[in-house]
């Protein structure tokens, strides 16, 4: 008797499985080349821009890894507090010279390139050769367990942090009302 082997082919791109592929690429892609624009722009407004581009895919793949609640605060905290603060700071600060730099360094373009190199295909080579096995779920992932932790267990955390952002906000009021001069 010769067993049959089943032979198990890639899934095309109308499956599920490959649909659900593609959504993860396009929500990786929105990730780096928000990073890549938040890396290389000359304007810091850009930058910025990059920046809430990048934490929008970063917010998309915690709810594709189905953390909803993780998404939101990703979404909350860092686009909404984060970078709202930095555009607040660049609106606040004193205007630049319009100096050109000369180039940073003959090292710096070949060395960074190696480096970022080494660092993917180290990552690429730990994740071929890794058994990624599925975790049991520990509960259901509801808000309302995160709500209750968060009220109850949490709470010293969950009011140091509205005090930290009760802070920045107060000081950025400060610097505001003294304006760019002092």
């Amino acid at each position: 008797m010769n067993p049959t082997v089943a032979v198990s082919e890639a899934p095309g791109l109308l499956t599920a499985d490959g649909l659900v592929g593609l959504v993860f690429l396009i929500m990786l892609a929105t990730t780096v080349i928000g990073g890549i624009i938040a890396c290389n722009a000359e304007r810091l407004v850009r930058a910025v821009a990059g920046l809430i581009v990048c934490f929008i895919g970063v917010a998309a793949i915690y709810y594709f890894l189905n953390s909803p609640f993780v998404a939101m605060m990703q979404m909350l905290i860092y686009v909404g507090a984060v970078c709202i603060t930095i555009a607040f700071a660049i609106m606040l600060a004193s205007p630049e010279e319009n100096k050109k730099h000369g180039p940073a360094g003959a090292l710096n373009g070949p060395l960074g390139l190696v480096t970022a190199g080494l660092v993917t295909f180290g990552m690429i080579g730990l994740a071929l050769n890794t058994d990624f096995l599925a975790l049991p779920k520990i509960n259901n992932g509801a808000m309302e367990k995160i709500g209750i932790e968060l009220l109850t267990t949490y709470s010293m955390v969950f009011e140091l942090v509205s005090i930290v952002l009760l802070i920045a906000i107060i000081g950025s009021l400060v610097i505001a009302r003294h304006g760019r001069s002092k």
